[in-house]
Order: C-alpha cells, then sequence, then structure tokens
C-alpha cells in the first residue's frame, strides 16, 4: 500500500507561524503533525511509500524532513507558489497517482498531512482492507453551521455511501467525512473520468463524492477525536492539550 499525504495548502489563516513554512511541519509537543501520522501509519506494517505532495514554496522544507526519516519517503512539488495557484486536493493527487511507477495491488491511503488525531489510523486501513472497496471515515457532528463547511454523507445500514455532497447549504445528515480516505487501485485510476465529469477538484472528497455515484465506497465512524489546526488560538490549544495518538 502507498499512502498519499495532501501538504500542498498555504495554511494562510496561521500566518504569520505559515508564511515561510507548512503547516504540517509544525511541532506538536515533541514531534511534527507528519511525524505522528506517519509514526503511526508505519505501525501498520502495510505502507511500503509514502508520497508527499508539496507546493513548490514549500517543498524545500519538506525535502530536508524526510531526509531525516528511516521510512520510504517521496516528496513532489506540485509547481505552485501561491494560495490563488494552488491546484486543489484532486488534482494534486491526480499529480502523485500519475508518478507511481507501479500501482499497488492494495490501493492507497490519502491523508491530510495537516491533522492532528488521538486514534490510530490502523483501525481506518484494516477497515478498507475487509471491505475490500474505497473507503472514508465519518463523525456526528450536531452543529449546523460546520456541517455546511464539511463534505456531509448519508449512509445505508451496511455502511455504504448513498449520497456525499462537499459543503451543502442544506446538510441533509450529521454525518461528516474528515480528509482520509482510501482508494482502491482500480478506483484510482478513474480519478480524470471523474474530472471530465464533473467533480470539483479543490476539496479532496470531491471525487469520493463523484465515485460513490459509480461504485460502492463504504464508510467508517470515526474511532476518536481529530484536531484541525485552523488559526493560531486552535493550534496553541492543542500543543498544550494533545497526549498522542492511542492504539
Amino acid at each position: 500500500m502507498k499512502c498519499l499525504i495532501l501538504a500542498a495548502g498555504y495554511a494562510t489563516r496561521l500566518y504569520p507561524l505559515t508564511e515561510n513554512f507548512p503547516k504540517p511541519l509544525l511541532k506538536i509537543g515533541e514531534k511534527t503533525i507528519l511525524d505522528w501520522l506517519i509514526d503511526d501509519i508505519d505501525t501498520s506494517a502495510v505502507v511500503d511509500e509514502y508520497i508527499i505532495i508539496s507546493n513548490h514554496k514549500y517543498c524545500g522544507h519538506f525535502e530536508a524532513w524526510a531526509a531525516s526519516k528511516q521510512q520510504n519517503i517521496t516528496v513532489i512539488d506540485d509547481g505552485t507558489s501561491t494560495n490563488e495557484t494552488r491546484l486543489g486536493a484532486v488534482k494534486d493527487i491526480q499529480l502523485a497517482l500519475e508518478q507511481v511507477q507501479d500501482a499497488p495491488s492494495d490501493g492507497y491511503l490519502i491523508i491530510a498531512g495537516d491533522n492532528v488525531l488521538d486514534f490510530s489510523l490502523k483501525h481506518f486501513i484494516r477497515y478498507a482492507i475487509s471491505k475490500q472497496t474505497s473507503c472514508i471515515m465519518r463523525y456526528y457532528e450536531s452543529d449546523p453551521e460546520r456541517l455546511r463547511h464539511c463534505g456531509i454523507v448519508e449512509i445505508d445500514s451496511s455502511d455504504r455511501i448513498r449520497n456525499m455532497e462537499e459543503k451543502p447549504a442544506r446538510p441533509k445528515s450529521n454525518w461528516c467525512c474528515p480528509p482520509f480516505y482510501y482508494y482502491t487501485s482500480d478506483d484510482a485510476r478513474l480519478i480524470q473520468q471523474g474530472i471530465d465529469s464533473g467533480c470539483g477538484t479543490d476539496a479532496p472528497g470531491s471525487y469520493i463524492a463523484w465515485l460513490a455515484t459509480q461504485v460502492d465506497v463504504h464508510a467508517m465512524e470515526m474511532p476518536g477525536q481529530r484536531y484541525d489546526i485552523g488559526n493560531i488560538d486552535s493550534y496553541n490549544t492543542v500543543q498544550q492539550t494533545y497526549h498522542g495518538i492511542i492504539h
């Protein structure tokens, strides 16, 4: 399995911290956000390569970080240098998939590189392997305003996605989709078809929303908490309260 890590954003709400430094390499306790994620995923023993998709502005920071790690890490520069010229998450994923030499038979784990979790992603990896379909995670959100800023999924009794919308004006459920996905190798090959069919390219869930209209996609309930660092206040709060990943 290969793990694609989305790290090409500019984190403008965290300026000046991220004006010249990537958000995923900010420290939480003794580790960077990326260290927490990759060191956890590595305990699953199923990922043989991590592919970091960066913008041009921050690419050097990721290359220096990768050189200090023991895992097999590839850094891809998407060529953009400003928030206004960013490719969008779906096109960044497509760019990375085009550069994979040998498509893995066991698919791709795709994650945002700027989220902090208090649970292990091993649970999601096992779930996806057991389902043998593309998969997402879901968590319950009661706040109507937050729902309007998320990917919203409707599911059936077997966890299959019946419908998914990115940032709907009128959410049809309380299930939100965080930026953690699993693509089967076959489904990863459909990404250009999804783009050609009109799926959005900015939010990473847009491709999954389209894919779920073509094939079965399952949604696992998230087994813990996700801490989204959106501004300096939330970053400071997570620094003070985060105690690590529970396996």
